[in-house]
Formats: C-alpha cells, structure tokens, sequence
C-alpha cells in the first residue's frame, strides 16, 4: 500500500494582502483571496473574496467571487455569490451581485443589480 497523493488546484489557505501605506497603479488579477488595506489606482478581478479594509480605497473596478467593503470604492463592483457593505463602507459606483447584506451607515451610491 503507497501513499496517494493528491494534486491540490485550489488556493484554500493562501491570499494576498497590499498594506496599508501602499499605492499601486495598475490592475490586480488573483485566484487567491485579496486583502487591501492600501490604495489601488486600478481594477481588482479575484477568483476568491476580496476584502477591502477600512482605510482601503479603490479607483477601478471590482470584480470577485465573493466581497466584503469597509473602505472605498470609486468603480463598479460585481460579485458572483454574496457582497457585505460594513457600515464604513462607501461605494460611489454600480453593483451586481447574488446576495447584498449592508450594514447602517454604509453609503451606497449607484444601481444595484440582483437578476442573476
């Protein structure tokens, strides 16, 4: 009897993190999670959930599996399963989405699409 080993294609357990302090200029494209507490110039596209931090800001677009806001967002955001908007979230932007959970507080300014 070996030992079976198995290929392991997904990313469960790894992400990626910009800090906060950090500007970047260009677009982000991950299958792991992502996690910005910096500031992006640019679109985020993740095959994961992307959360964005309190002091996080993006000027772009998001596109993600699953997200979570608690920073800014200047873009469309377009998520295929659940995204929460935390009450120190601010979207100036669309939205597409699955599930929508917003807390109070949370400014939301744009259309929101749940047809899918």
């Amino acid at each position: 009897m070996g030992i079976k080993h198995k290929e392991d294609t997904t990313t469960n357990g790894l992400h990626n993190t910009l800090a906060a302090g950090t500007i970047l200029r260009g677009n982000i494209n991950t299958e792991a999670d992502f996690r910005l507490d910096g500031q992006i110039e640019g679109d985020v596209s993740c095959s994961g959930k992307t959360v964005v931090g309190p002091k996080g800001k993006v000027k772009g677009n998001i596109t993600a599996d699953s997200a979570e806001i608690l920073g800014e967002v200047d873009g469309s955001v377009k998520v295929n399963a659940k995204l929460v908007l935390k009450s120190t979230a601010i979207i100036h932007g669309d939205i597409a989405t699955q599930i929508l959970e917003i807390e109070p507080s949370a400014r939301f300014n744009g259309v929101c699409d749940m047809s899918k």
